[in-house]
């Protein structure tokens, strides 16, 4: 199986973000990927790639071209205002503040002003490297894409940052380009009728489905924690289908509370029943394993094992597949779950890993 990576993604080394008003270290920080990456190199299954540069235009396609701008330069606008290394937003344009009001635009708001006008969380800082990091990001994605056309193998994209809660005009959730939709997006382009994105992150993809919410042409699905108690809370319900032509052509799956593995499994393979019901022609799957039950961000109950079986589930649909990284941030396992979840995709054996750690002992302290 091949994968692409760029070591450009360690340009986006934040060390803090803020919770609930409250400074902490950085939960999305680049040793999640190079453990990714090192434990691939070393599983002969594996076969590294570099990616190539595919310009602005597959993300100002999908992206408010104003907004893609504005993050280029971001970080240097917004340095005589902090002495941090990272810029956070302080204030953030919620739909009451400007309710009735003319559409304000994004160029007459100060440098503090645009950070609150595109992003919509304070747990998405932006840092000297970040916009090409997260360009970077979008070559991993689209770079797979054309190994995936190119020999109809199922490839993956070992993408930091990631991409899901990315939207057209916002980035938040550690997300900057939403690299799993430009790929869907790019595909129809290449020749695909109807591309599926299957969304297994923990979290709603909520920049997903807004892009696609209006479209037939690109069919979303999400298994995700409930919104009333998780990130990013305001999208993800089961009442929410598409709108227009895309009425019919979203479905969200919410899990409960320490879900089993055999739940989950159960939700997964509804989803595949949906998407491949819609005539599919090409897949793309936004990973995140912080559905792991000892990652400090979910609260599910799934164990290791789970990622394999689901890997394997998902590879028997048997269309042209691309594989975008999005979360997962228990540092001990997070590599051993993206492995195993490869591997099963691929229709390889699980490999041995050490002993699955006790729950109890993870600091959930961002639920």
């Amino acid at each position: 199986m091949k994968w692409f990576f760029s070591e450009k993604h360690r340009l986006h080394d934040a060390d803090r973000e803020v919770w609930a008003g409250v400074p902490n270290s950085s939960t999305e920080v680049a040793s999640r990927a190079d453990s990714i990456a090192a434990l691939l190199r070393s599983d002969p299954v594996f076969v590294e790639a570099l990616p190539t540069d595919h310009g602005l235009r597959p993300i100002t396609k999908l992206h408010d071209p104003e907004m893609v701008s504005w993050l280029e330069t971001a970080w240097a606008q917004t340095r005589p205002f902090t002495e941090t290394r990272e810029i956070i937003p302080d204030s953030i344009r919620h739909a009451g503040v400007v309710e009735g009001l003319d559409l304000q635009p994004e160029s007459m708001q100060s440098p503090l002003g645009r950070l609150g006008y595109w992003c919509f969380d304070t747990m998405t800082p932006i840092v000297e490297g970040t916009y090409e990091a997260a360009r970077a990001a979008v070559d991993v994605a689209l770079s797979a894409m054309d190994e995936t056309l190119a020999t109809n193998s199922t490839t993956y994209a070992l993408c930091r940052p990631p991409g899901h809660h990315a939207g057209r005009s916002m980035i938040g959730g550690f997300c900057f380009f939403n690299n799993a939709a430009i790929v869907a997006n790019a595909l129809l382009e290449n020749g695909a009728d109807r591309v599926g994105v299957l969304d297994v992150d923990f979290h709603h993809g909520n920049g997903t489905q807004q892009l696609f919410y209006d479209r037939s042409d690109v069919v979303y699905a999400s298994l995700h924690g409930d919104p009333d108690r998780s990130f990013p809370y305001f999208t993800g319900r089961v009442t929410e289908h598409g709108i227009g032509n895309g009425a019919g052509f979203n479905r969200n799956f919410v899990l409960e509370p320490n879900c089993s593995d055999e739940a989950f499994l159960a939700y997964l393979d509804q989803a595949i029943l949906f998407l491949t019901s819609t005539g599919i022609d090409a897949l793309v799957v936004s990973l995140g394993v912080d559905t792991y039950a000892l990652d400090p961000l979910s609260d599910l109950g799934l164990t290791r094992k789970v990622f394999h079986a689901m890997g394997s589930q998902i590879g028997e649909i048997e269309i042209p597949t691309i594989v975008v990284q999005e979360g997962g941030y228990d540092q001990e396992d997070l590599a051993y779950n993206v492995q195993s979840f490869l591997r099963g995709i691929v229709n390889q054996e699980r490999m041995p890993e050490p002993e699955e750690r006790d729950p109890s002992q993870v600091n959930k302290q961002h639920l």
